[in-house]
């Protein structure tokens, strides 16, 4: 993290880039008990719509540019590029309308990144993909059958993750591009808080690993005591280089997220569901930011805490 002075008398925390999480679409061939991908309405999602995609990616980059001074950010944070995070749901399960995305994000100078359940993952996919990402980030609950079963992390056919099949996409990932970054992440939850990742963390080498508590926005099926998390981050404290741990009260209105319909949508502490802003493409980024009620003083504390951690 650096500080960036502006006029005599003013200094502001300044990070290397800014991510914006994009739920690129509910639909996922796993069916996670605590999944808080669920969002109120059926209407269509954006990525089904191209213009309207394309809109929104017109906006997102037009208001987060690092020299647009009417971003409210910019009264407490400065940062240098924009990095497109696409998550889920699953995102590939569409493959093509991703590296879509990814083409015109980047050539609008966006960095570009995907959280994924790593089912779709194949030799053919990653090749194509990891050119155009700066990261892979892969969701990894355990890497116990019975308890991805037990979770829901199975597919319609009874397929489980294997972890030495993720190790070889991923190093062929990093093969195809030396310089992308892979993370894992890990929502701890009932069913997995007694469990050791090491060996998984072992085979797959991430360059940082996320570790969440489970965030009761939608349900509280397998909740996990404040005791138990602990307990899970403590057993795995040989791994502290690359871990970074986030508790309920760290996840609540720090992030910047837009659903499947092109919305800000935001957590509140102590609150189940999400407020929404209107469709970013349909009133502009600069809009949608103001009627959503963003927590900037939230967002700020969480992203220079982890931005600190991991080196930026």
């Amino acid at each position: 993290m650096k500080y960036l002075h502006m006029e005599e008398g003013d200094v502001r925390p300044h990070v290397s880039e800014l991510v914006i999480n994009w739920h690129l679409t509910e639909a996922c061939n796993y069916k996670c008990r605590y999944c808080y991908a669920k969002w109120q309405d059926n209407e269509k999602e954006l990525i089904h719509d191209w213009k309207r995609t394309g809109k929104l990616l017109d906006e997102l980059t037009s208001f987060f540019h690092p020299e647009n001074t009417s971003n409210l950010l910019r009264q407490s944070l400065t940062w240098s590029g924009i990095r497109l995070n696409l998550a889920g749901g699953e995102p590939l399960l569409y493959p093509k309308s991703v590296l879509r995305v990814f083409a015109q994000a980047r050539s609008a100078g966006m960095n570009t990144s995907i959280i994924t359940n790593e089912s779709r993952l194949t030799s053919e996919l990653v090749t194509q993909l990891a050119p155009l990402v700066s990261m892979i980030g892969i969701s990894i609950d355990s890497a116990d059958a019975a308890t991805n079963q037990a979770i829901g992390r199975v597919d319609g056919r009874g397929a489980l993750m294997d972890v030495q099949e993720v190790a070889t996409l991923l190093s062929l990932a990093r093969v195809v591009n030396p310089d992308v970054q892979i993370k894992m992440n890990t929502v701890v939850n009932a069913l997995n808080a007694h469990e050791y990742l090491g060996e998984t963390l072992a085979a797959l080498s991430p360059t940082r690993w996320k570790v969440f508590r489970m965030l009761p926005v939608v349900t509280n099926d397998l909740a996990v005591s404040a005791e138990d998390f602990q307990a899970f981050v403590a057993r795995h404290e040989r791994h502290n280089a690359v871990m970074c741990v986030e508790d309920n009260d760290e996840m609540s209105e720090s992030y910047l997220m837009i659903d499947p319909l092109g919305r800000f949508f935001q957590n509140t502490k102590g609150q189940q569901g999400y407020r929404y802003s209107r469709p970013i493409d349909m009133v502009g980024g600069k809009q949608a930011f103001r009627d959503w009620r963003f927590s900037v003083g939230s967002f700020t504390s969480r992203y220079l805490t982890h931005a600190k951690e991991s080196g930026k």
